[in-house]
């Protein structure tokens, strides 16, 4: 597991969260999957404890982790539909980030829609 933070993107416990669910995502973690304890997230990382374990809570609440007292945490089973629809949910945010961005610098949704199309079409002729 992979966590970069940085001052400038939001709170930690948030960068943690989206990071590690990303990485659920993506299938880099891998269901069953142990992660590090609360004690050594905090230490790799340099945080406090309370923000590594809101972190984790946060993710067993969500289903996409899950805790066996003695044992640690680990990355819960996902049915492919779940992960399918998490990634549209995120997928969704970053669109809807980059629209804030372009109705506050006065991008039309014509032109939004353009650069979108035009980003598909890139992406689709490279592969």
């Amino acid at each position: 597991m992979h966590i970069h933070l940085s001052l400038q993107a939001g709170s930690i416990y948030e960068q943690i969260e989206y990071q590690i669910r990303a990485q659920i995502y993506s299938g880099e973690l891998k269901p069953g999957e142990m992660l590090p304890s609360i004690r050594t997230l905090a230490k790799e990382l340099t945080i406090g404890i309370i923000t590594a374990k809101r972190a984790y809570d946060d993710l067993i609440a969500e289903g996409m982790l899950y805790s066996v007292p003695g044992k640690g945490v680990f990355v819960a089973e996902r049915r492919e539909e779940e992960l399918i629809q998490g990634k549209l949910e995120k997928l969704k945010e970053k669109l809807s980030s980059a629209k804030k961005f372009a109705d506050e610098n006065g991008i039309s949704p014509e032109q939004f829609q353009k650069i979108f199309w035009e980003i598909s079409e890139e992406n689709h002729e490279r592969s």
